[in-house]
C-alpha cells in the first residue's frame, strides 16, 4: 500500500490528543485534507475564529450550536455543516458530542500544536 500512497488508518491506534479538559481529538491527514474525530464535553466553547481551511462538521452523537457569520445554527446527530474558508465561527457543545471534522487544506497549526482558538 505504501508505494501508491494508500494507507489504512485505525482510529483505535491513533493517540487521543487532550487539547483541553473539555475537548479531545484524533487526527488523520492526507496530502490536502485532514479528518478529525472530536470529542466535546457539554458546555465546551470553541471561541469565535476563522481559518483558511474549508470545514465540514458531521455530528455523530450530541449537538453543537454554531454561530457562523452572525447566524446561529444548531447541528444535531446525522447533520453536516459546511463552513467556507475564512468565515468566522464559534461552536458550543449543547451536550456531550462526538463529531467528525474535515478540513481542506490541512490545518498545519494543529499539527504543530498551536490552536489559537483553544489555548492549551
Amino acid at each position: 500500500m505504501g508505494q501508491t500512497g494508500v494507507r489504512l488508518h485505525r482510529w483505535d491506534e491513533i493517540a487521543l490528543d487532550k487539547v483541553t479538559e473539555m475537548l479531545s481529538r484524533k487526527i488523520v491527514t492526507g496530502e490536502r485534507e485532514m479528518l478529525v474525530q472530536v470529542y466535546l464535553k457539554r458546555g465546551c466553547l470553541v471561541p469565535m475564529h476563522a481559518h483558511r481551511s474549508e470545514q465540514m462538521t458531521y455530528v455523530l452523537q450530541g449537538a453543537l450550536r454554531f454561530v457562523v457569520a452572525g447566524e446561529e445554527i444548531t447541528v444535531r446527530e446525522g447533520e453536516v455543516l459546511r463552513i467556507p474558508s475564512g468565515v468566522a465561527h464559534q461552536a458550543e457543545a449543547l451536550e456531550d458530542t462526538f463529531e467528525l471534522d474535515v478540513f481542506s487544506p490541512i490545518r498545519e497549526e494543529w499539527l504543530a500544536g498551536a490552536d489559537e482558538e483553544l489555548p492549551r
